[in-house]
């Protein structure tokens, strides 16, 4: 009786300990390139990525790949939106100097309206 409940419980420890792990989840060298200032996945970014897998025998470049298109379109809107976003910070500084401005000439402005003493008060000064 104790011989099949051991192998019983034998069997079902086998079956529901390979499944615990206590390794961590980073993929492989992806600590490594991201210390070196590279992408975390190898295929991201690259030669192997950017270029094209093939080329006619005569020379002629192959048509651009699907994904080559999809990366080479997400760029230009991105260099889009860096422009726009940097036009928008020009303006901001732009309206942040004339304001600055502004008020420096009012202030000027209102040295000027300020009353003066007249006649003998300078010449006491002195």
């Amino acid at each position: 009786m104790a011989a099949p409940l051991r192998s019983l419980c034998s069997t079902a420890l086998k079956h529901y300990c390979r499944s615990f792990s206590s390794t961590s989840c980073t993929p492989a060298g992806q600590i490594w390139r991201e210390s070196f200032g590279l992408p975390s996945k190898g295929s991201e970014y690259g030669p192997l990525t950017d270029l094209p897998d093939w080329s006619y025998a005569d020379g002629r470049p192959a048509p651009p790949m699907k994904g080559q298109v999809r990366r080479q379109q997400q760029r230009e809107a991105f260099a889009r939106r860096v422009v726009a976003l940097n036009s928008e910070v020009d303006a901001g500084m732009q309206q942040w100097q004339d304001k600055k401005d502004a008020e420096v000439q009012a202030e000027e402005h209102r040295k000027y309206l300020i009353l003066k003493p007249k006649g003998n008060h300078k010449l006491k000064k002195k």
